[in-house]
């Protein structure tokens, strides 16, 4: 089945990231290529784009693109380190779990529709989180739905999750986790369903998200020429605030607070500059609600080295 997917932010991401037509740009999510196709529209005859994806369903549909400029590798975008330095013009991080993902229970993303308990972006690599759960200990999994979920219940939710291992042996499903996660919560915000949270953090931890996002950010300050744009979509909290921070901490002059007025240096220079933070509008929200908790936040790069 082909499963439909509506790009977040397709105009306001294109038109901050691309600035040259001749430039060199990279897609670290390809997802099902919305962004990917409109970049390349942008682009001159000599531009290039490099995308990566660790889904193997979205690499085989960027095998539809036939265009010279265009190529793919099938990787995490921690990969983009191994471009040289200074040698692209832009780069885009559309995070998150596309709309296939969710919408394909197979894949077992979702809390909705009932598949295997599986939430890897890769599913030709690592342990899915049924395989994680069958042998985790109640307090590493409270720790991992806590951090990851900012789930108020993790403790209960950790502790259901072994005893039911206990007795009836592990999770395999989605709807198991849910019905399991939803005994196990005692309230929820209106209109959200018990097991958002821990399905959130499942899928977080089992795919590394954070840890590869902050990896991934540094790798940019290194690779992005003077005047390339970092342009980033993140739709929560957890990763909004990485984005948030790496940005301040590398636009805000730092001075040496130390030295008397008097002797008072110059800040030192930094990286990034021209900052920004871009919502999605009413309307897009109206036709696509997935968008609703998109964050586009975008900077500059500098001359000064990384």
């Amino acid at each position: 089945m082909s499963w439909k997917h509506t790009t977040v932010m397709l105009r306001e991401a294109v038109d901050a990231l691309v600035h040259d037509p001749h430039g060199t740009y990279v897609d670290g999510t390809f997802g099902r290529g919305g962004h990917s196709r409109a970049i390349l529209e942008e682009l001159d005859s000599d531009g290039r784009l490099i995308a990566f994806d660790k889904d193997p369903e979205a690499i085989a549909s960027a095998h539809a693109i036939e265009d010279e400029r265009f190529s793919i590798r099938h990787a995490s975008f921690t990969a983009m380190a191994e471009l040289p330095a200074a040698s692209v013009d832009g780069v885009l991080l559309d995070l998150g779990v596309s709309s296939p993902q969710i919408d394909n229970p197979a894949r077992g993303f979702s809390f909705r529709n009932d598949g295997p308990l599986d939430m890897r972006m890769d599913p030709t690599r690592g342990e899915s989180v049924a395989d994680w759960l069958e042998s985790a200990e109640t307090d590493q999994i409270a720790e991992v739905i806590r951090d990851y979920g900012e789930e108020r219940f993790a403790g209960q939710i950790a502790k259901a999750i072994v005893a039911r291992r206990q007795e009836l042996g592990p999770l395999a499903t989605t709807a198991e986790l849910a019905q399991l996660v939803a005994g196990a919560v005692r309230t929820r915000e209106p209109g959200q369903d018990p097991a958002t949270r821990t399905f959130q953090a499942f899928r977080i931890f089992i795919n590394a998200e954070l840890e590869d996002l902050q990896q991934t950010l540094k790798h940019t300050l290194r690779i992005l020429r003077p005047g390339g744009t970092l342009v980033v979509i993140s739709f929560h909290s957890l990763e909004d605030r990485i984005v948030k921070q790496f940005m301040v901490q590398h636009s805000r002059e730092v001075y040496d607070r130390r030295l008397p007025a008097a002797f008072a240096t110059a800040p030192a220079p930094m990286p990034l500059t021209d900052v920004q933070r871009v919502r999605p509008t009413a309307d897009e929200v109206a036709g696509n609600p997935r968008s609703r908790s998109a964050i586009l936040r975008c900077a500059v790069r500098t001359e000064v080295p990384a």
